[in-house]
């Protein structure tokens, strides 16, 4: 199980893709599907935890966005290789039952840039209060302390095959 972490923009989502584009049988969760609304990373990081990495029936539902409550129930299958990311996957409870962890740092102003790139008018009202909770668990957690690697954000994919053979060692050991 590889968690990849990083702050919002830094680049985790993209790298998450192209793993397991090159891995057919892995599984993505990314924590962005099960966060409750924009005050939700403490609950979505728990929530990975107690649903999925320490579950002896791991899934997770869906949080829907627009009626703000969760909606359908994804299982996972415990056999084939998963990738969890998003901000808080990589806390020390979280990483515990893990195999790999990434942290994903890129610079504050390119991070900024690219999230509101991507999402435009729906986070721009909400970034300072996202970037609050994520600052409170870099503070709490130090997610890139417990990473196994740190990647450069703008450059994801420069050392893909590296972390395709992390799923494929997992594959193995099952």
């Amino acid at each position: 199980m590889l968690l990849i972490d990083g702050r919002s923009g830094s680049g985790k989502t993209e790298l998450a893709r192209a793993i397991v584009a090159g891995a057919p049988d892995a599984q993505l969760l990314q924590l962005d599907e099960v966060y409750p609304g924009w005050g939700g990373l403490e609950e979505g990081s728990r929530y990975v935890r107690e649903h999925v990495l320490a579950a002896d029936r791991p899934r997770w539902q869906r949080w829907d966005w627009l009626a703000g409550e969760r909606a359908e129930w994804h299982e996972i299958d415990p056999g084939r290789p998963l990738v969890i990311e998003g901000c808080g996957a990589l806390s020390r409870a979280n990483r515990a039952n893990a195999t790999y962890g990434i942290w994903v740092s890129v610079d504050a102003g390119l991070r900024k840039r690219r999230a509101l790139a991507r999402d435009g008018e729906t986070y721009a009202p909400y970034w300072d209060e996202w970037a609050a909770q994520e600052e409170h668990f870099l503070i709490r957690e130090n997610p890139a302390a417990l990473a196994d690697a740190v990647v450069d954000g703008r450059a994801v994919v420069a050392d893909l095959a590296r972390w395709r053979a992390v799923l494929d060692a997992e594959r193995v050991e099952r």
